[in-house]
């Protein structure tokens, strides 16, 4: 069942008092634009049926009018050859033709009036219906910024993010376990005396020497 019953129930309608008492705003004002946008069509296709009829009676009028100027002649006729009788029939006749173009001209003053109110209407219904499509955009925005506030939310403060900062601090301590494992590797371990720290100098000493007097050997041996 529609929101609204007729045309002047929308020109007349509070669109945000609907959407203000409305369980669901978005649903509530796809209903109205859509209602809207049926009557708007409504009310175009009657305004359009207005203006073909107008179209019809004022070419039955271009017709009758014609047979006015035809009914004039054969009276003109007739009186010329002397036969009252017949100009005064001919002149009923135009008449009765007069008479149907004068009703189908107070008909179209009827629907000149018509279609000036479908044009009024048409007007008004094309304003509201701006109004309620701007209302939707400022709706839809507002729920989609909120859809962006709860998944923003529960992106650093939902499970998962609780989850995956867990496996870090886990990931860490274990990085710390295996430092420190090997720092404890080097506990303990023998350290050199200066004694032999100096016993290994004259070791090294020695050693130049001795491959100093080699390489003298050698030299004078060529």
């Amino acid at each position: 069942m529609g929101i609204f019953s007729r045309t002047r129930d929308i020109i007349a309608a509070n669109v945000t008092d609907l959407l203000d008492k409305a369980e669901d705003p978005a649903k509530m004002i796809r209903m109205i634009i859509l209602e809207m946008e049926e009557t708007l069509v409504e009310v175009r296709a009657s305004a359009a049926r207005t203006i073909a009829d107008q179209k019809e009676m004022r070419r039955h009028i271009s017709k009758l009018e014609k047979l006015q100027e035809s009914w004039t002649e054969k009276a003109e006729l007739a009186l010329s050859k002397d036969r009252e009788d017949l100009a005064k029939a001919a002149l009923v006749e135009r008449q009765k033709a007069t008479d149907m173009a004068d009703q189908l001209q107070a008909e179209i003053t009827v629907l000149d009036d018509a279609l000036r109110a479908a044009e009024e209407d048409i007007s008004k219904l094309q304003t509201k219906l701006r109004e309620a499509r701007t209302r939707q955009n400022t709706i839809m925005t507002r729920l989609e910024s909120a859809h962006n506030r709860v998944r923003l939310r529960e992106m650093y403060a939902g499970p998962k993010v609780q989850e995956a900062f867990s496996r870090f601090d886990l990931m860490e301590r274990r990085v710390d376990f295996a430092e420190g494992r090997a720092d404890a590797l080097s506990l303990g371990a023998p350290t050199k005396s200066l004694e032999e720290e100096i016993a290994e100098l004259k070791s090294s000493e020695k050693v130049d020497a001795d491959l100093a007097a080699l390489k003298a050997r050698i030299g004078k041996a060529d």
